[in-house]
């Protein structure tokens, strides 16, 4: 890391307060790991709420389409901001948003998450604009943070941020519109398996490498190649051609082409080796539910009646983002709050809750007899999962990094 006298240089000014004064704004990670987490608890809660009619709100915005902004777009975006504010002043050499920019930051998203619960109040076109412009002033921060630091190898990154602000949009409009999105929630979804093929590629056969050399393994992961360019261009054009023509069985073919690709990929980080390192293997079984996801999108195509849609787009949803995102949460918190980047029993539970979650929600389409026990199945397992996280990891994001 550089001195703050030479970041200040580069800044061409007087180093700022660095905001370590309060531990939960020092550094992005902090806020937003934290509030995720509570939120994916909360908004997991209510949505119970209203399939049983508990309670009633959104109902001028309609249950479902809230279901999936707030995950979407609430919850994903979240964790999405912690990485990219931790992860950015290490790519730039660049001070971290801290301080009073970060709570500012923060409030905003915090702002889009009630005014998403007071549609019928408030209407849903306020409250799609204070939710659209919390993405839209990350994306600004993240240009900035990306050019000021001459990082031009990390604007792609900046580019699927800017997808996901703008399917924000799309998915917003398409609702005020049309009283349903489409468009908006593929665009979504495919700009955040896309970062996660991109993120995910990097530091999974990263983080597995240092592993496994300190564990004199006699193989590596297979470093980054043309290869993995490829499967990501296969995997592009596939995300675009479903985006365009979800029912197109074209498009199925190119699901399950980029669903064999993307497996292959996998394939090649060693990830065998680290089943006794769960902190470390969650990356690798996180990561299975990309191709996962292509193959039950292919298959929800060509036979509808045995793999619905919804189910099948669940595996990205709470398998890919809801188990990559946690593995990265346990692993960054652990790390940058100077604490051992080692599994616990707590955390062996959020692995296991997650996977049960994320296992049981793409299976129960496919088990129409017990299909409501095994939603109840899911959504236990997602609470518990970021229950714990709440319960384990939150005294750490709120106090000073441990000497």
């Amino acid at each position: 890391m550089m001195s703050e006298k030479a970041t200040a240089a580069r800044r061409g000014g007087i180093p700022r307060l660095r905001g370590e004064a309060i531990a939960l704004l020092s550094y992005g990670f902090r806020p937003f790991f934290l509030g995720a987490a509570v939120w994916a608890c909360a908004a997991m809660a209510l949505w119970i709420g209203l399939l049983s009619g508990t309670w009633i709100f959104a109902s001028s915005y309609g249950a479902i389409a809230w279901h999936a902004h707030e995950f979407l777009f609430g919850y994903v975006s979240a964790v999405m901001t912690g990485f990219l504010l931790t992860a950015i002043p290490n790519w730039t050499g660049r001070f971290p948003l801290q301080g009073t920019p970060l709570l500012a930051l923060f409030l905003l998203w915090l702002a889009g998450r009630v005014a998403m619960l007071l549609t019928d109040r408030i209407g849903i076109e306020a409250a799609a604009a204070i939710d659209c412009v919390y993405l839209l002033t990350l994306t600004a921060v993240i240009v900035r943070e990306i050019v000021a630091g001459k990082n031009w190898r990390n604007l792609r990154v900046t580019i699927l941020v800017g997808l996901v602000a703008f399917a924000n949009i799309v998915f917003q409009t398409e609702v005020l519109l049309r009283g349903a999105p489409d468009y908006g929630l593929r665009l979504g979804c495919a700009a955040i398996v896309a970062l996660i093929m991109v993120v995910g590629g990097r530091i999974v056969p990263s983080f597995t490498n240092n592993w496994l050399a300190r564990q004199q393994s006699d193989k590596l992961p297979i470093p980054l190649s043309r290869f993995d360019i490829i499967t990501i261009a296969i995997a592009a054009a596939a995300l675009v051609s479903w985006i365009v023509a979800p029912d197109w069985r074209g498009t199925a073919v190119l699901l399950a082409v980029a669903a064999i690709a993307q497996a292959a990929r996998l394939g090649r980080w060693a990830g065998e080796r680290t089943w006794h390192e769960p902190i470390l293997l969650i990356l690798h079984l996180g990561y299975a539910f990309v191709p996962l996801g292509f193959l039950t999108l292919a298959l929800s195509i060509l036979w509808p009646e045995v793999m619905p849609p919804s189910g099948a787009l669940h595996a990205w949803t709470t398998g890919a983002m809801g188990t990559m995102t946690l593995a990265v949460m346990t692993r960054a918190t652990l790390g940058h709050t100077g604490r051992d980047v080692m599994s616990t029993p707590a955390t062996t539970v959020i692995y296991v809750a997650i996977l049960a979650a994320a296992l049981a929600r793409v299976a129960a389409p496919l088990l129409p007899g017990i299909y409501y026990a095994t939603l109840i199945v899911a959504a236990l397992g997602w609470i518990i999962a970021f229950g714990t996280f709440v319960i384990v990891y939150g005294p750490m994001l709120l106090r000073p990094k441990a000497q």
